[in-house]
């Protein structure tokens, strides 16, 4: 209402200025007079203004035609929109004005703002693979996530904006929750553009988290074969990749296919820790004690490990303490200042009932950087050296509140997991867990208590103290 009393505010004073302006020139005396050839002609103050004016009129006319003449003799030679690209010139100024308001308008934050100039621009200019993606990003940067879709799926109907318009609902069922219909888009959206980097990430960590394992290899040698991953980095989440799908068939039964596949993972990446485990079982239950010992023996050279170590005993689960210590020799003289290779010759001892020898290879680790698992070897060497109670207790109060030690820890998040697990189960993170120690800070609870495991098994929960202490107690005859 207001804008309009405005307009015709305006209109009113544009016309009393032309009357006044009009009414001074009348008023005003004098004239001239142009002699062409002899014949003169006298011309009047509002002669001339007027005549200035048809003048200019002329003039624009002409370049009108002039640009009309020339879009029709462009016409006439072939080119087919030439006529009407003339007639819509101006619309398509005003068309990529509004479409550059709005672009500068999302990249400012004014969602409704670029949503409005998106709208502007699909007036004069009739592109909606241009205004339509400005409209739904405009929409989701305002919370109109209903637009946006709405948008979206506009796109989906021109093969040059498909994949957008795929991609951006797929994010949209992202932000939902919907992974079941977010994996779909964006198989599709990998159908429209295999070489896009973004949905070969998406695409293959929806896969891990579905457990799509020969999709998700598939995807990653589709990401090797585009030049976006170093052929050494393809190894080894191709690896993690066949070791999550031979661990999947091991759930189904220890078949023949379950134990090639595990082979295989550990074929493919050597130091890759649970496959070097599933590998040295399989060969353990086809009777192969040589193989899974080359296999574990391999693993460990790269890095000591609990695990390598658990199976490399079972290899021979009855051998006598004396014999263990010497087969477990193959590994313990490789790394012999590894903390984990200390804890391993110290459990090995206190198994064999050797107790000076077993607090002789740990005590500097206990010192210079106690753990959980350390100061319950101590406490189990105290026991088996026949000390007071209180001396044990205190070795056990102090394995409660020390670090664990080394865990698998996503490097994406920081979540702590139990166990190694091909996709963080906090970040969805895919090959972004690492044995190492926790950031500072961290507190060992009694789950992370890890109490001579090749000697009583896994390790258990213990919930107090006392717990602890049943697990230590003569530790001979728990082998």
């Amino acid at each position: 209402m207001i804008w309009s009393l405005v307009k015709i505010l305006a209109f009113v004073a544009v016309v009393m200025a032309a009357t006044l302006g009009a009414t001074m020139l009348l008023d005003m005396e004098g004239s001239a007079t142009i002699d062409i050839g002899g014949k003169a002609a006298s011309f009047s103050v509002i002669e001339m203004v007027i005549g200035l004016i048809v003048l200019v009129a002329l003039v624009w006319l002409v370049l009108k035609l002039i640009g009309l003449a020339i879009a029709t003799f462009k016409f006439l030679n072939g080119d087919e929109t030439a006529i009407s690209r003339y007639f819509s010139r101006n619309r398509e100024r005003k068309g990529f004005e509004a479409l550059s308001e709005g672009m500068m308008a999302l990249a400012s934050g004014e969602g409704r703002l670029a949503m409005a100039k998106a709208n502007r621009a699909e007036k004069f200019l009739e592109r909606p693979e241009l205004t339509n993606l400005l409209t739904a990003q405009a929409a989701e940067l305002a919370g109109d996530r209903k637009t946006a879709e709405q948008t979206y799926r506009k796109l989906l109907g021109d093969e040059k904006t498909r994949f957008v318009g795929v991609r951006g609902i797929m994010k949209q069922k992202l932000e939902d929750g919907d992974t079941d219909t977010a994996l779909l888009l964006a198989e599709k959206a990998f159908a429209i553009k295999p070489k896009h980097v973004e949905t070969q990430d998406t695409l293959l960590r929806l896969q891990a988290e579905k457990a799509d394992w020969k999709g998700a290899r598939q995807t990653l040698t589709a990401k090797l074969k585009t030049g976006q991953l170093p052929r050494n980095v393809h190894k080894r989440r191709d690896a993690v990749l066949a070791l999550s799908e031979a661990k999947s068939i091991f759930d189904e039964g220890l078949t023949p296919e379950a134990q090639d596949a595990a082979i295989e993972a550990n074929r493919m990446s050597p130091d890759l820790v649970p496959a070097a485990v599933l590998a040295a079982e399989t060969y353990i239950e086809k009777d192969n004690a040589r193989a899974a010992t080359r296999v574990i023996k391999k693993a460990w050279d790269v890095a000591p490990h609990s695990n390598l170590a658990g199976v490399f005993a079972a290899i021979v689960p009855d051998e006598d303490p004396a014999a263990r210590i010497k087969r477990f020799r193959t590994l313990t003289k490789s790394h012999p200042d590894h903390p984990e290779t200390k804890m391993l010759l110290a459990e090995l001892n206190i198994a064999a009932e050797d107790f000076p020898q077993a607090r002789r290879t740990i005590k500097d680790l206990v010192a210079e950087h106690p753990t959980a698992r350390s100061l319950t070897i101590m406490a189990a060497i105290e026991r088996g050296e026949g000390s007071a109670d209180a001396v044990v207790r205190g070795w056990l109060a102090k394995a409660l509140t020390a670090p664990r030690g080394p865990q698998w820890i996503c490097d994406n998040c920081q979540h702590i997991h139990p166990a190694w697990e091909p996709v963080c189960t906090n970040c969805s993170g895919f090959d972004t867990l690492t044995w190492r120690e926790p950031p500072n800070g961290e507190v060992a609870m009694p789950a992370g208590m890890e109490m001579l495991p090749l000697i009583v098994g896994l390790p258990e929960t213990p919930s107090t103290v006392d717990i602890a202490e049943a697990e230590i107690v003569e530790p001979a005859d728990e082998k």
